[in-house]
């Protein structure tokens, strides 16, 4: 069999995506992809509200991801997206990908990447876990994505509630990894309307003028308000960027001055008092406090 070079390979992911939203025969008014942006073979982590530096990402761009899922309203988000040749990032649930894996193999097929959000979103977080038990667990859900997106997943990492140790950053990194923080974030962990949550993120939009936005496609809420969010985007100028493996360096831009973790103090007063190595259980959603 005639190997392949990873650079074909990454073309041809491009043009397979290109080809998933053409397919789609979205009009001008969609909101479309405006850009695709690589992200090469070194590990990186990138995302303001966790490390200090994110993708160098113009003004009024926007990547779109979402963690959690697959869950009951994932089809929906997909629906959404789909409608206006929209192209976004998945951080899958290992476990969720086995429980469902024909809605991890519709993201691949309709162009959008999926990534990794370990196999059991543990209650205690990766970071309370022993380094052994961590890496388990990471393995264990790349493997159980892999699977079930047919060796379609990209080496993109999402930590459970933002808590890493800079050993499994390390870890992931030298194995390729990008750690994906985020710009901002919608707060849909929270009970809201969907008019709340549109209202909330366009506002933190309009004031960051860029970024990485999280949302969660494990939420009711973020699914009845994505079709009016990606309308908003396009109404209010926003171009959508999307994110792919690829060869090369990943394009970032350092934080400015004064940089600190908006995740870090979140995170120290959500474990507080919880001893590292402890049993924890499982959890599917996030507890991040003030976020």
């Amino acid at each position: 069999m005639t190997k392949v070079s990873s650079v074909a390979l990454s073309v041809l992911a491009l043009l397979g995506a290109t080809a998933s939203v053409a397919a789609r025969e979205c009009g001008p008014e969609a909101l479309g992809v405006s850009r695709v942006i690589t992200i090469g073979p070194k590990g990186n982590a990138v995302g303001l509200q966790t490390y200090p530096r994110t993708l160098d990402l113009k003004d009024h761009e926007v990547v779109l991801t979402f963690d959690d899922g697959p869950e009951a309203p994932t089809a929906k988000v997909l629906d959404a997206l789909a409608k206006e040749c929209a192209l976004a990032t998945f951080f899958v649930i290992g476990r969720n990908a086995e429980e469902a894996p024909a809605v991890v193999r519709r993201e691949t097929n309709e162009g959008h990447s999926v990534g990794y959000h370990s196999y059991s979103h543990p209650a205690i977080t990766l970071r309370l876990m022993d380094d052994a038990a961590a890496k388990a667990d990471i393995e264990k859900g790349i493997a159980a994505v892999e699977a079930a997106s047919g060796g379609k997943s990209a080496p993109f990492f999402r930590f459970p509630g933002f808590a890493d140790t800079p050993a499994l950053v390390d870890y992931l990194q030298g194995k390729g990894y990008t750690i994906f923080g985020s710009d901002l974030w919608a707060s849909d962990w929270s009970p809201m309307s969907p008019k709340g949550e549109l209202d909330l993120v366009m506002s933190r939009l309009e004031k960051a003028g860029k970024g990485i936005v999280l949302f969660h496609d494990s939420k009711a809420q973020t699914a009845a308000m994505l079709p009016d969010f990606l309308r908003e985007l396009k109404t209010r100028g926003y171009k959508l960027v999307h994110v792919v493996r690829g060869e090369g360096e990943t394009p970032v831009v350092d934080a400015g001055p004064g940089w600190t973790s908006t995740t870090e103090p979140i995170i120290a007063k959500t474990l507080a008092g919880k001893g590292k190595g402890a049993a924890g259980g499982e959890a599917h959603g996030h507890s991040h406090g003030g976020m």
